[in-house]
């Protein structure tokens, strides 16, 4: 990228499709080269974990007093709404806290000291093991979280509580909410004495790239399309030295309905799986895409549900106009299939609007390869297929088929539930497939808690970790041991005296 030829950065109302205002322009490979510079420099400033505690919570309170104009800003980028932004606002602000409460607590350093032992076979020399921050993340943000999982987000929480400052790349759909919670977070880290350079931001397809390749970035979070993931996953590995690359990439996320819940319940599972497919204008990463429902008369109820509550639910606008392109385009490529029938037909709207609906289609057109593997893509948008099976053979071939996906539900009947039937046997099927499996629930809402897995096999993620949850902050960590280093060289996390006070495992047992 050549000094002078960088673009103007617009911000773009997706409603409308006109341009709003001019935010910033994009990053040349010398700007991207110093922000990860000075982020690398101010590394030693997050050294102190009750600094770095009280930079999270104060990065939170000043996005909450900064609610309103943050909303509105949002808002006029995504279309998503101001009753969703507040939402999503609120639960990364809760994100920041919960780290902040993890970084307080200690326990992700997960110390371990092992003293000498002679009489082990072969004998145990003292070995002290605790994990130390990787070093600048490359955050790549999402184009449907222009909160959570952007700018102020999950990745980015998780790498500061990790002790790694970050470069967030921005993404294109809202580069003035960017901008502002990148000036939030930096004013919080001013408040501490942290240099404002924790936090880089840059703008830009090309910096994207050279921020990936730069030999100072240790480690990348990504969420966004398969394509755009993929190459820069390639990338990370293709480096001199390769660096973890976390990718959430894309999911399908099945639904599987036994016949015995659908008899139960279908306007229920019906009306609910509308609610799901259709939420956000159908942009969430945990949308049911793919629905095997039965073939006979309680299937037939189930169809006939759903498409009542998804022709009353109000078309919408995607975020920008290239998604809302691909969704009229996917969804008429698919409907043209054979075999496949729309009882409520997705695609355009008007000229910026789109209509949900969904598809159907005999499950065993999808149990071996052929023209309808288009039905097991990914289609971003309010539309999902619902593939009718004959029998459990047929669910079987279907889910035998599947790459891996974020989340993976069944809806059993109360008999099923209590463990009567193939329950625990379409359990044991979903797993492989799955970061989450839910039972009698529906995928959207990501709980941020502790036992929370957001991914799942390729391509869903590209590891096999999770960037929601407390465990996100392992992504960002390296373990590294010490042995027989004398008490007054080691860390002050690793004496035997515990000066932190961390919570840790000594000579096999477990210390608080």
């Amino acid at each position: 990228m050549a000094a002078g030829s960088a673009a103007q950065v617009w911000s773009v109302d997706p409603r409308t499709g006109k341009r709003r205002e001019q935010v910033a322009v994009e990053a040349t490979a010398e700007d991207v080269d110093s922000a990860v510079r000075a982020a690398h420099a101010a590394r030693e400033a997050l050294a102190d974990r009750t600094a770095r505690a009280a930079y999270l919570r104060t990065a939170a309170d000043l996005l909450d007093a900064a609610k309103d104009r943050l909303v509105e800003v949002a808002d006029a980028e995504t279309a998503l709404g101001p009753a969703r932004l507040t939402g999503e606002l609120a639960r990364t602000c809760f994100q920041l806290r919960a780290f902040a409460d993890i970084v307080d607590e200690g326990s992700f350093l997960d110390v371990i000291i092992d003293h000498p032992d002679d009489t082990a076979t072969p004998p145990i020399p003292d070995l002290r093991r605790y994990k130390v921050p990787l070093g600048v993340v490359a955050v790549y943000s999402a184009s449907n979280f222009p909160f959570a999982f952007s700018v102020p987000g999950g990745d980015t929480a998780s790498a500061l509580a990790a002790g790694c400052p970050v470069v967030v790349k921005a993404h294109p759909d809202h580069p003035a909410t960017s901008e502002l919670a990148a000036a939030i977070l930096r004013q919080a880290a001013a408040r501490h004495g942290i240099p404002q350079a924790v936090v880089g931001l840059v703008h830009g397809f090309e910096a994207g790239v050279v921020l990936v390749k730069h030999p100072l970035i240790a480690a990348a979070g990504f969420t966004g399309s398969v394509r755009g993931g993929r190459a820069l996953f390639d990338a990370a590995a293709a480096r001199p030295v390769p660096i973890p690359f976390h990718g959430e990439l894309g999911s399908l996320n099945p639904v599987v309905i036994t016949e015995a819940a659908a008899a139960e319940r279908a306007e229920q599972i019906g009306t609910g799986l509308a609610g799901s497919m259709t939420l956000g204008v159908g942009q969430f990463c945990v949308k049911p895409g793919l629905v095997l429902a039965p073939a006979g008369p309680a299937g037939d109820q189930l169809v006939t549900s759903l498409a009542g509550a998804v022709g009353d639910t109000a078309g919408g606008v995607l975020l920008d106009h290239r998604m809302r392109d691909n969704f009229v385009a996917g969804v008429a490529e698919r409907a043209a299939l054979p075999d496949v029938d729309a009882p409520v037909t997705p695609g355009e709207d008007d000229e910026h609007t789109v209509r949900p609906g969904f598809l159907t289609v005999p499950a065993a057109r999808l149990a071996a390869e052929g023209e309808h593997d288009l039905l097991l893509e990914e289609c971003f948008g309010p539309v999902t297929v619902v593939a009718r099976y004959a029998d459990d053979d047929e669910v079987s071939a279907v889910l035998s088929r599947l790459p891996g996906n974020l989340t993976a539900t069944v809806h059993l009947s109360s008999d099923e539930a209590e463990g009567k039937g193939d329950a625990a046997a379409i359990l044991a099927q979903l797993t492989p497939l799955a970061g989450r499996v839910l039972v009698n629930g529906w995928p959207t809402g990501v709980a941020v808690a502790p036992a929370q897995h957001h991914g799942g096999p390729y391509p869903a993620t590209t590891s096999t970790s999770t960037s929601v949850g407390g465990t996100a902050i392992e992504r960002w960590l390296r373990p590294v041991t010490y042995q027989s280093a004398p008490e007054a060289l080691l860390p002050p996390e690793l004496r035997d005296e515990n000066p932190l006070g961390l919570p840790r495992r000594v000579d096999g047992r477990l210390e608080h």
